[in-house]
């Protein structure tokens, strides 16, 4: 593992794990092995990973369940960060539900299905906007999480598809916000500025799609580096996020056994001072998830 950085009270290995790929398709549904499934999470740990990213809303409520099945009694070092503000419809779409009532029913559902007594840390999801940030107070929603934190039921919060402006609020509501989970990869950086923002502070930084989300990254520039490396490009596009900045944490997810080790061995792989600088062209040139 490529060094370790602090989430809440605890410090976690920069490669996690991200479970939404445990559901089943379109992130509906369980998966079509459930065995597998639960290996994959096992081998995870095993290998080093001690932070999960998950969510009810995955599912919903097949990843939960699955990580509680596969981990649960879980490792003292393990830390599993959870997200609220969504729900799912049963034509699997996505439907806001980020009313200080639906947050507050979130938490308890997460509790019950992780088999948890507390959260190590909730990700409150905007869902203002979809995959892009929109402006709006969160001041209600985070005083509903102010009041879990008092009563024990949160340790943590954490902040997903949030604006600058959405992050001073909520260090301003609740004191502190150990990170931020935004969409950002090689070819998406809109969020270079707050990254580097982000870092002074000392708050985590977890890109979402980092590998491109449903349609991975593809670019000849990529595919040039990760050809001299003798890597994949996905692997390559993890080792670019892992040198831009110590603060950031990777959570790539899968469903196989064999992508998650190439996932976890990115974390070894050494890019050159030229690769990057390769690399850094392919948001200029228009690289995009396609």
């Amino acid at each position: 593992m490529t060094g370790t950085f602090r989430l809440g009270d605890r410090h976690v290995n920069r490669m996690g794990y991200g479970a939404m790929q445990l559901a089943g398709p379109g992130v509906f549904g369980p998966p079509k092995d459930p065995d597998a499934a639960r290996a994959v999470l096992r081998e995870a740990v095993a290998s080093g990973v001690n932070h999960i990213d998950t969510s009810d809303f995955y599912g919903p409520h097949v990843t939960n369940r699955i990580i509680r099945e596969a981990l649960h009694p879980y490792p003292e070092d393990l830390v599993i960060v959870t997200k609220i503000g969504a729900r799912r419809g049963a034509d699997a779409s996505w439907i806001p539900a980020f009313s200080p009532a639906e947050l507050i029913q979130a938490v308890h559902d997460n509790l019950r299905n992780l088999a948890l007594d507390a959260l190590e840390v909730v990700n409150l999801r905007n869902t203002l906007g979809l995959h892009e940030p929109a402006e709006g107070s969160l001041e209600a929603q985070l005083t509903a999480l102010a009041e879990l934190k008092r009563q024990g039921l949160v340790r943590h919060v954490g902040l997903s598809n949030v604006t600058s402006a959405q992050i001073a609020e909520g260090r301003r509501v609740l004191g502190e916000i150990v990170c931020v989970q935004n969409h950002y990869n090689l070819a998406h950086r809109s969020d270079d500025g707050l990254i580097d923002d982000l870092a002074r502070d000392g708050i985590a930084y977890v890109p979402y799609f980092p590998l491109g989300g449903f349609t991975p990254l593809q670019s000849s520039a990529l595919s040039e580096v990760a050809a001299s490396l003798g890597a994949t490009p996905m692997q390559v596009a993890l080792a670019w996020l892992l040198r831009r900045a110590p603060h950031i944490l990777l959570i790539p997810g899968t469903s196989s056994i064999l992508h998650l080790k190439e996932n976890l061995a990115a974390a070894k792989l050494d890019l050159p001072d030229a690769a990057c600088a390769s690399l850094d062209a392919v948001a200029a040139e228009g690289a995009a998830p396609g």
